[in-house]
């Protein structure tokens, strides 16, 4: 096997293994380090997207899902079932199924384009030399062209509740239990806890959400999010802010957490918890003391807006990189990163990135929220459209939430759109889409929808923002 490649990207994550791809796709001879480690000791590729986070969450979170409508949605729809139950065993395997197809199909795609792939530890050294070590500890010394580091995230710990694997539960490890506990405690009220809470709380935990800031999802729009709380404690997750966790103490019975909150000292008892706050670049053991790439104090290594490291050739990408640590931004950065190393054009549009939370109802946006607008100063309108409005979210008992569009008065110009509500991910497109040509909101209304869809709701909250609504009284 050769040690030289055109390129030798570092990490098999949604960034690295698209770059990978890339730059086989365009005639680059291409190696492909990935050191993932799964809890049964075997190594594959994907990085904690395919193998910890979005897919096996997605499975879980659909799983769970059916089972709650079975319970509280399907005698509207006159079918009666008597006794429904789970087993989370079998849940357990068709989410690690997923996941195995998943990561196994990484490896067919390297095949197929004639992507090396190295399972193991990467490390940058100077001279575009990357120092890789497989499982049996024989090290190889690799040379490449370019080099692209993509070594991701891992989750953030918090020094008063360290992860002890059982008690204790990072990301990963509330994926994987094997039992539902009786009550659950979620330290972060983010995108992580959000969707960890609601698998649980479907399938009967008490879930108690402790979160520190003293407003409920800033990063989203704020009309947004104050729906996203009302549906989410409905469905029973008891979410506190302004409540920071000070300590915890830990027994083969469970855990105590210790807090603080506007009212003063509180004591939680849980069977177990999950700390979910957030999430930090993975760059320790990547770099030698003098390759020249500069890493900022938070761990995160300095690029461009191509993604160019300090020193020529060598790339970064995805969440080890500035930016919101999203997979499919990171998928961009990976496939951008690729073409500009082959001599091809390759940009990233940051400025139009989707963000989605797979709760129920969904919660996806992109561009800027009201209040951005509003402290920007520029004159905007809004509409906004709700799916109890919609005769295809009606037929589906899926009428929560609503669609809102918000638009510069001057230009028409899009500046943000919003969607609460069934399959907001998908919908979210559209305007990811619009956005990016820089349509306007005429645009958006002139263009016809299929009828009943709940993508009508997007199209009647456009024409909302001119107070030309047809589904919806105007106000």
């Amino acid at each position: 096997m050769s040690d030289e490649f055109d390129v030798i990207v570092i990490g098999g994550g949604p960034a690295g293994y698209p770059a990978a791809l890339r730059a086989a796709q365009l005639g680059l001879s291409v190696a492909c380090i990935d050191d993932w480690k799964n809890t049964d000791g075997s190594q594959s590729f994907g990085g904690t997207c395919l193998n910890a986070g979005c897919i096996p969450s997605k499975a879980l979170l659909e799983s769970s899902e059916w089972y709650h409508r079975a319970q509280h949605e399907f005698a509207a729809h006159g079918i009666t079932l008597t006794g429904a139950s789970f087993d989370l065993a079998q849940m357990q395997k068709r989410k690690n199924t997923i996941v195995k197809t998943s990561t196994q199909g990484i490896l067919g795609l390297f095949k197929a384009a004639k992507v090396t792939p190295l399972p193991g530890h990467g490390r940058l050294l100077a001279a575009h030399r990357v120092e890789y070590t497989p499982a049996d500890g024989a090290k190889r010394l690799l040379t490449g062209k370019a080099i692209v580091l993509a070594s991701g995230s891992v989750p953030m710990a918090l020094p008063s509740v360290p992860f002890d694997g059982g008690r204790v539960l990072d990301s990963w490890g509330a994926l994987d239990m094997t039992e539902v506990p009786k009550r659950l405690g979620v330290i972060g009220a983010g995108v992580i806890g959000l969707e960890l809470g609601s698998v649980w709380r479907r399938l009967g935990s008490e879930v108690v959400v402790l979160e520190a800031l003293d407003g409920f999802l800033p990063m989203a729009d704020q009309q947004v999010a104050q729906e996203a709380r009302k549906q989410l404690s409905k469905q029973g997750l008891d979410i506190r802010l302004s409540a920071k966790v000070t300590g915890a103490e830990v027994s083969s019975a469970g855990v105590n957490l210790a807090y603080t909150d506007a009212t003063g000292s509180h004591t939680l008892s849980v069977d177990r918890v999950v700390v979910a706050i957030g999430r930090r670049a993975r760059t320790e053991g990547l770099l030698a003391d003098n390759t020249g790439v500069v890493v900022n104090a938070r761990g995160v290594i300095e690029v461009d807006a191509q993604c160019r490291t300090a020193v020529p050739t060598v790339y970064a990408v995805g969440d080890c990189v500035r930016g919101p640590m999203l997979a499919h931004k990171a998928k961009e950065e990976g496939v951008m990163v690729a073409e500009l190393i082959a001599g091809h054009y390759g940009a990233v549009d940051y400025a139009n990135v989707p963000s989605v939370i797979y709760t129920t109802p969904e919660i996806a946006w992109v561009g800027l929220t009201e209040e951005q607008v509003k402290a920007s100063g520029r004159a905007y309108k809004v509409g906004v459209f709700p799916f109890m409005a919609s005769g295809r979210a009606r037929a589906m008992e899926a009428g929560s939430g609503f669609s809102k569009v918000i638009a510069a008065v001057d230009d028409d110009a899009l500046l943000g759109v919003h969607v609460i509500g069934p399959m907001a991910g998908e919908l979210i497109a559209e305007a990811v889409m619009a956005m990016s040509y820089s349509a306007s909101t005429e645009d958006l209304q002139r263009i016809m929808h299929a009828h009943p869809t709940l993508s009508e709701g997007l199209h009647e909250a456009a024409l909302a923002a001119d107070k030309r609504a047809i589904d919806y009284p105007n106000r």
